[in-house]
């Protein structure tokens, strides 16, 4: 059994049980190929996928205080997708330590996205299994260091209000406010119209379904004002 220690070296871990390390390694269409019952990385992806998500989760919800459920479980999602994680285990080169069967072998599978963040995951099990709690959560905020800086660099994708609200505290202590203007339309299909201000000066009105949406409207076109202006 090959100790794999350029991977190891890429991973910066060293197993103490190699076998784990093998195990996670091992594609499961070798099982179809022999024709066997024989050991794959399956279940080790199960452990693995649920490390990831805990460790993710903790480590947003520690670094960004200020971001609701939303905007944590979105920067989550874009983190621990399957084309986030193959590009992960392709920064360490995971690929080419694959066990693939023949088939798997010639139709790409070194380079197959659902191969590559399956066996990263499998990875994550086998360092949670081998070296226990601290030793894979070190890996995994190494691994993943960049796309937490990306994670808060990307904060306010979804969150205009909340962007707005930083732009304005930056030049005041005064936060943005927003003032529902009107509403038209009957229950079942009203229209909301919102303004923001900030000290006293209305920056831009929005439109919307709801009050939310409206109010949403309203800080994006605040937003692009502000940047017009030399603002943001």
């Amino acid at each position: 059994m090959s100790s794999r220690s350029p991977l190891q070296n890429r991973m910066g871990y060293s197993f103490k049980k190699p076998e784990l390390l093998e195990l996670a390694l091992t594609h499961p269409s070798v099982n179809h190929e022999q024709k066997k019952t024989l050991t794959n990385n399956q279940r080790l992806e199960f452990l693995g996928d649920a490390v990831l998500q805990m460790i993710i989760s903790a480590e947003l919800y520690r670094q960004f205080p200020a971001h609701d459920e939303g905007t944590l479980s979105k920067a989550r999602a874009r983190m621990v997708n399957r084309e986030a994680l193959a590009e992960q285990a392709a920064q360490i080169k995971l690929g080419g330590d694959l066990m693939l069967s023949r088939g798997e072998e010639r139709n790409g599978g070194r380079e197959r996205t659902s191969a590559l963040a399956d066996a990263f995951e499998s990875v994550v099990g086998a360092i949670y299994l081998d070296g226990g709690f601290m030793k894979v959560k070190k890996f995994i905020l190494i691994q993943f260091s960049e796309r937490f800086e990306g994670a808060n660099a990307g904060r306010h994708v979804d969150n205009p209000k909340g962007e707005l609200q930083e732009i304005l505290q930056g030049k005041s202590a005064v936060a943005p406010e927003y003032r529902l203007i009107d509403s038209q339309g009957p229950d079942h299909d009203r229209s909301f119209e919102c303004a923001v201000r900030h000290s006293g000066r209305e920056l831009a009105r929005g439109t919307g379904k709801s009050k939310k949406t409206a109010e949403t409207d309203a800080a994006t076109k605040a937003i692009q004002l502000l940047r017009t202006q030399g603002q943001a």
